[in-house]
């Protein structure tokens, strides 16, 4: 199930950052609206604080799952080559083994 959420990973990680670093000055303060009550003045900065510290957070992370990923990329092309050789393991030792019993039953009949 995760291997079909893999291309749609692929294709959002790389702007996963990009959103979270344009969306980091939005969450600014405005000190001119802010001046009339100190207590919505205290709850809009720890809003704009926790909202900046999720998109920092959500950047770190895309850039951690695009690593991941491109390091599973890395992985399945070694796993690939692996069963390249082993299927040519195979067919060499299924040949090997074909003329072994033929050259065997040859010297039986003869």
């Amino acid at each position: 199930m995760a291997v079909q959420f893999l291309p749609i990973i692929k294709a959002v990680a790389p702007y996963l950052a990009k959103v979270a670093t344009a969306a980091i000055p939005v969450f600014t303060s405005k000190t001119e609206a802010i001046k009339f009550d100190p207590v919505l003045a205290k709850q809009i900065t720890e809003l704009q604080a926790a909202a900046t510290q999720n998109a920092n957070s959500i950047q770190v992370l895309a850039e951690k799952m695009q690593q991941a990923i491109e390091g599973i990329e890395g992985e399945a092309q070694k796993a690939r080559k692996q069963l390249i050789a082993y299927k040519t393991m195979l067919f060499v030792a299924f040949a090997l083994s074909t003329v072994s019993l033929a050259t065997c039953i040859y010297l039986i009949v003869r």
